[in-house]
């Protein structure tokens, strides 16, 4: 096992920048998370560790060593791809063992981690069956497997779980995190699906368009984001924003004044006219029957109910103001009936309201 460490990375293909000033360092051990839309240079980054890619400028260390000029076969590192890559003619023993058998191990030695990896992976049964002969989830645990029974410094994972169906993927997800606290081996996870990274990673890398937004654990991100980018990708279902204006004292929302506290009217140092993007979670929305339910830290906000999603234990509201094409996420208990075209009264929690440039994306709002 071994640290990461990459400063200043940049890569470029002809005049397209892929990823720049890429600069973290990941412990021993721990399970990081690169997350982010299509096209944001997460697998540039991993490419770029284990060697498939060179980096244009920068440095990066796996422990101590500077691997800039290092081949991807001397890296000590194991990479598993969203296609599993296992040989068809191969049985599962013999894939989980090819690496190992081109690295000349043992015959002993890997027999051993051979029925090691695959105890561990629950593949004793199917040791002998070939890949066409395995569901997508077994075939998934076959790739895992075979890097594992390597025992990389650095384990490597580009978009693993993205081919399986959404129940295996929860299963095979919970699988893989209880392997990584049993290996402690240093992870690197590439995903698009924020539910993967808040689920699995010890720190998340939230990626846009080649440079890093944000790094920090889970919880941490999502309740402190640092941009708008951030604060939308991250959370099921995503972040409301709501454009405003600040004018008499509060935000104008499509024709209607949320309150702002006077504390945080100093802090934000609003002035008149001047305009901005509300975020709040759908968590911190509820619905209000009476206006006397307002407190000094709430505002009610007036939406006509569009569409109706039931989820079973709970049910997904979208809801759109008055003259805006903005719709509002809100979430509610599966036993509340409502119907398009029904005008709800909306308490939103101000202090879980955040406030964003809608320039620069930025959140200017003040520490919670």
């Amino acid at each position: 096992m071994a640290k990461v460490r990459l400063e200043d990375i940049k890569r470029r293909f002809n005049n397209v920048t892929a990823i720049e000033d890429i600069t973290f360092e990941i412990p021993d051990g721990e399970f990081w998370v690169l997350v982010g839309p299509s096209g944001c240079g997460k697998s540039t980054i991993l490419r770029t560790i284990a060697g498939l890619e060179t980096a244009t400028s920068g440095k990066l260390f796996i422990g101590d060593q500077l691997v800039n000029n290092i081949p991807a076969r001397q890296r000590d590192v194991a990479m598993v791809f969203q296609n599993y890559a296992l040989y068809p003619h191969m049985t599962v023993a013999q894939n989980i063992a090819f690496g190992l058998q081109m690295r000349k191990v043992d015959q002993r030695i890997v027999q051993e981690r051979v029925v090691n990896v695959a105890r561990s992976l629950s593949l004793e049964h199917l040791l002998d069956r070939k890949p066409k002969q395995l569901s997508g989830g077994q075939q998934q645990r076959v790739a895992l497997g075979r890097a594992i029974a390597r025992e990389p410094q650095v384990f490597l994972l580009d978009e693993p779980l993205s081919n399986l169906d959404a129940q295996l993927r929860d299963d095979t997800r919970a699988e893989l995190k209880q392997l990584h606290q049993e290996l402690e081996i240093t992870t690197v996870y590439v995903t698009h699906d924020q539910v993967e990274a808040m689920t699995l990673a010890d720190k998340i890398v939230v990626l846009n368009r080649g440079r890093i937004q944000q790094i920090g654990d889970p919880q941490s991100i999502y309740a402190r984001p640092a941009n708008q980018m951030v604060a939308t990708f991250l959370g099921s279902p995503p972040m409301n924003i709501l454009p405003a204006i600040y004018k008499n004292d509060g935000f104008d929302v499509s024709g209607q004044l949320l309150p702002v506290p006077t504390d945080a009217r100093e802090k934000l140092n609003l002035r008149q006219g001047q305009s901005f993007d509300l975020g709040i979670r759908p968590e911190h929305i509820t619905i209000s029957t009476d206006s006397e339910l307002r407190t000094q830290n709430s505002a009610l906000l007036v939406v006509e109910v569009k569409v109706v999603e039931p989820l079973g234990r709970e049910t997904l509201i979208r809801a759109g103001l008055p003259s805006s094409t903005a719709l509002l996420n809100i979430q509610v208990g599966g036993d509340v009936r409502l119907r398009p075209g029904d005008r709800l009264s909306l308490q939103l929690d101000l202090n879980q309201l955040f406030v964003f440039d809608p320039k620069t994306g930025d959140r200017i709002s003040p520490e919670n």
